[in-house]
């Protein structure tokens, strides 16, 4: 498994590691008065994920905790089961190959015929049958007090990140409470959620009291992925689907999105806000996340 990061800032277990060889590459160009400029734009690759002998899907990644992208992918697909054993997780880097191995023999061929491209960025793609097994499940309904909302936000658009850097890319925040515990960043939202899934199996960890912050838009996908996950509360600094809003309330998630500074909307869950946080003393950090030379991306 992937090593935890040695710059992961206060409280994190892992947070993005700017110094990583490979995440970014200098672009030189001009801007609107002709001047040249210099710019940082992030890397993407491919990776082709296997599952014993058996090749999955090949997904547009920056590179970095391939085995947890693996890991997690195969996991929200249904592919890799709660009590499976993994036996081997092996990457390599030339072939840009990484293989999942498990005692449990494995067949997918059906599920992979009916592949549904999805509106993730770097052009995602899901399994027809996604909906399979959440028609009955109905998430904790887990407390969440605006303190924890508003602490979380405050740390992690201050966290050194790719996003912050480059632009271009989407992050993706595993939470407990008011702490922000593991920040996996990707080209495309939903691999920067399966990298969290991945670290989550890998690492034994429950979803119930959990909390899922994201960069990006709160869809279908990302209410389907967060609940194959478990967890009970999706935050975001973007806004909202309307079959993602639906499904989020069918599940009995809370969701919330456009968290900027003071302001948030809740669409799901409403009824489980504990409203802890005093505003006068919360900063309007609204757009001090804003990534160097230009607005964020969305």
């Amino acid at each position: 498994m992937a090593k935890l990061s040695d710059t992961a800032g206060p409280g994190y277990l892992i947070a993005p590691d700017l110094l990583r060889p490979g995440l970014t590459a200098a672009v030189t160009g001009v801007d609107q008065d002709g001047q040249a400029q210099e710019i940082s734009v992030v890397e993407e690759r491919p990776l082709t994920i296997y599952l014993n002998s058996q090749e999955i899907v090949t997904a547009m990644t920056i590179g970095d905790y391939p085995d947890y992208l693996a890991l997690g992918f195969l996991r929200n697909q249904g592919m890799l089961l709660a009590d499976d054993q993994v036996t081997g997780v092996d990457y390599d880097e030339e072939l840009e190959v990484v293989v999942v191995r498990t005692e449990r023999a494995t067949n997918y061929e059906e599920k992979l015929k009916k592949k549904t491209r999805t509106s993730g960025c770097a052009v995602g793609t899901v399994f027809g049958d996604m909906m399979e097994g959440l028609e009955d499940l109905q998430l904790p309904a887990i407390p969440v007090r605006t303190s924890w909302l508003y602490a979380l936000a405050h740390q992690i658009n201050r966290t050194p990140s790719l996003y912050l850097e480059a632009g271009a890319i989407h992050g993706t925040v595993l939470c407990q409470e008011d702490r922000p515990l593991v920040y996996m960043e990707d080209v495309g939202r939903h691999n920067a959620v399966d990298k969290v899934a991945g670290w989550m199996f890998a690492e034994g960890q429950g979803p119930e009291d959990k909390i899922l912050y994201t960069t990006g838009r709160l869809t279908s996908e990302m209410v389907l992925k967060a609940a194959q996950m478990g967890i009970p509360t999706l935050v975001s600094r973007s806004g909202f689907t309307a079959w993602g809003v639906e499904l989020a309330r069918k599940l009995n998630m809370t969701l919330i999105g456009r968290m900027r500074g003071k302001r948030f909307t809740c669409l799901s869950g409403a009824e489980r806000l504990q409203y802890d946080a005093d505003l006068a003393t919360v900063s309007d950090d609204s757009k001090t996340h804003r990534r160097k030379g230009a607005a964020a991306d969305g």
